[in-house]
């Protein structure tokens, strides 16, 4: 039983966020398990998901509810920003070292270029291009940058834009670096992207961008998926962490610009 579900009285709040953690794990509850976990009437629970279902977190069922869509999205992607958020973490610091004040950067759609956002809020000047809904969202309330959120379709599972309007308002910008992440980056160094779509608007921003880094930890390397976006070769920088296996640091050397491996000490981290 999850500790949100201990059978005591919560406050409204509290309750309904137990009803939501419990959907994202099992996908469906009734009514009656609801109740009986969180201690209340089976009516309470009844108006817990008319409210719930206003807000499009749940659909409501005979009995019962299922989670709903847009509340599958958000559960997938926050466990997607918490997997190896450490490495993720150090791969953007390592990465923020590279941007100087004044500079304009494309960040894409990935979780680690997430975690690089939240780090140039103190870099007065920069530009942040991007088409990622995330990001902008991360950075709209920073006076000292300025952040161009690229128009575009809605990809859907993720807060991202994409398709030939993302495309379009790339052609009119230029910017000093391009940082992406990669889903895979296979043994000849391709690197994978799962969607046609974000694998295009990737090759984009890159033409765009005088300098490309590549942000993509250990887990990566050696794996392949649906779309091949470009290769190791295209980018000035690799960024990863310290668990690279030696056989993929190898190949890795040979083909990117530089690779730095996190944690990086003061010298791998001085401007290339």
């Amino acid at each position: 039983m999850s500790p949100a579900f201990k059978p005591k009285r919560l406050p409204g709040a509290a309750r309904l966020q137990a009803i939501r953690d419990q959907l994202a794990r099992t996908s469906s509850l009734s009514i009656s398990e609801i109740s009986g976990k969180l201690g209340v009437s089976e009516m309470t629970i009844r108006r817990d998901l008319a409210t719930l279902e206003k807000s499009s977190d749940v659909r409501r069922t005979h009995g019962g509810a299922v989670v709903a869509e847009r509340m599958v999205f958000e559960f997938s992607y926050a466990v997607r920003q918490r997997e190896r958020i450490k490495e993720k973490q150090e791969i953007a610091a390592a990465a923020r070292k590279l941007v100087q004040p004044g500079q304009r950067v494309i960040l894409d759609t990935g979780t680690t270029t997430l975690q690089l956002a939240t780090l140039l809020k103190d870099c007065d000047g920069v530009t942040v291009i991007t088409p990622s809904l995330a990001v902008a969202s991360e950075l709209q309330f920073c006076e000292n940058l300025t952040v161009i959120l690229l128009g575009g379709m809605i990809h859907r599972g993720s807060p991202d834009l994409t398709g030939p309007v993302t495309e379009h308002c790339l052609e009119l910008l230029s910017a000093d670096w391009a940082f992406q992440g990669a889903e895979a980056i296979g043994t000849d160094g391709s690197i994978y992207n799962v969607d046609l779509q974000l694998a295009q608007v990737d090759r984009k921003m890159r033409t765009k961008a005088a300098r490309s880094c590549l942000l993509a930890d250990s887990t990566k390397l050696g794996q392949t998926a649906l779309v091949k976006n470009g290769n190791l070769k295209d980018f000035d920088i690799f960024i990863t962490d310290r668990g690279i296996a030696p056989e993929h640091l190898r190949f890795a050397r040979k083909m990117a610009g530089k690779v730095i491996i996190t944690p990086t000490d003061r010298q791998q981290t001085k401007q290339p």
